[in-house]
């Protein structure tokens, strides 16, 4: 039977503060159990710094209902399977992949699609209202400023009404964003919970069922993987989903590309930071790239789409995935060719 898990002792007293003073102490094991080789920050427990020091956000934040629901996800997936700890996370992960994130990644290239099926609608009207704004500002002695100001405005206001009568506002298409982050910051908080020992179910410590829980180079999920295969893994993976983006869009404004490097320095950042986090966390952050690798490759075939109901724009091909190649081909050439 599938025990909720308690983490009362977590929450601060409202008399007694505890501060780590010597490292050392941080790290030794209670009651003889294994001593974590973790760093001093993901072993001391947030809740000795009190409610209004610097660990009381997290506190609050590992000690919420999002994460406690999260922890009784991998605890269910786990019971009701019966696979170790690495084939539970990694069967959680495709499970609200496949669930969630897939029906709002293609609701997204949904509205995506109707909005670029807009712009050459969008722009005869731009260039009819140009038209009349000159001709109205020639009657009326309006400045450029005043012209440009009224084009502007009608511009947008035609647009919109263009947005509500297909109902494709842009602003549709981030909702994949507002769910999939938080989901994503829950359920490695939840990790970090059972790994760390800040979390516990009447019976037994997951913790301990952690420590064997892993496989190959990873036994314990409670430790960093000293090999840096996972965290690698990790970058090289969120890297080629930001590089087939890239490939998608075709003459990108220079905002895009700050954005884009942008991603790419985040995606490079996340190595070091997973090479500091319990081998858990960073299995499932491997197992959540290579699922959004495998999403962002499945939304490019026109079969995937069509059954979506995906509409059809000018860019869609009918092999994608050999232009891809084709084009990850160019772009590697013309690097060559400049290095050279």
């Amino acid at each position: 039977m599938l025990c909720r898990l308690s983490v009362r002792w977590l929450r601060p007293r409202p008399t007694l503060q505890v501060r780590v003073l010597d490292p050392s102490l941080a790290r030794a094991p209670a009651g003889g159990a294994k001593s974590s080789a973790l760093p001093l920050w993901a072993v001391a427990s947030v809740s000795a710094v009190g409610p209004s020091g610097a660990g009381g956000w997290y506190e609050a934040l590992a000690t919420s209902a999002p994460v406690q629901s999260a922890e009784d996800v991998l605890l269910f997936a786990h019971t009701a399977s019966g696979l170790p700890w690495w084939g539970s996370i990694l069967l959680t992960t495709v499970a609200l992949r496949g669930a969630v994130t897939l029906p709002l990644a293609a609701y997204q290239h949904y509205i995506l699609a109707k909005v670029e099926n807009l712009q050459p609608e969008i722009k005869n009207i731009a260039r009819h209202l140009n038209q009349e704004v000159a001709v109205r500002a020639h009657q009326l002695g309006w400045s450029k400023r005043v012209a440009r100001l009224t084009y502007l405005k009608t511009m947008r206001r035609l647009v919109a009404e263009l947005y509500v009568r297909d109902n494709c506002h842009p602003f549709k298409a981030t909702v994949l964003v507002w769910i999939q982050l938080p989901m994503w910051i829950f359920m490695s908080i939840a990790l970090r919970n059972f790994s760390t020992g800040a979390a516990h179910s009447e019976g037994f410590s997951v913790q301990e069922q952690l420590t064997t829980g892993g496989v190959l180079w990873f036994h314990d999920l409670t430790a960093l993987d000293s090999t840096w295969i996972l965290p690698v893994s990790v970058g090289v993976i969120n890297l080629l989903i930001v590089e087939i983006f890239a490939l998608q869009k075709l003459g990108k404004s220079r905002f895009q590309t700050y954005i884009t490097h942008f991603v790419r320095a985040v995606s490079v950042l996340m190595i070091p930071i997973a090479a500091t986090v319990p081998s858990s966390i960073a299995l499932y952050w491997l197992c959540s790239s290579f699922m959004g690798l495998s999403q962002n490759l499945l939304l490019r075939s026109p079969r995937f789409r069509q059954l979506c109901r995906i509409p059809l724009t000018k860019l869609d091909s009918d092999t994608p995935y050999r232009d891809l190649l084709a084009a990850f081909h160019s772009k590697i050439i013309s690097r060559k060719s400049r290095t050279f």
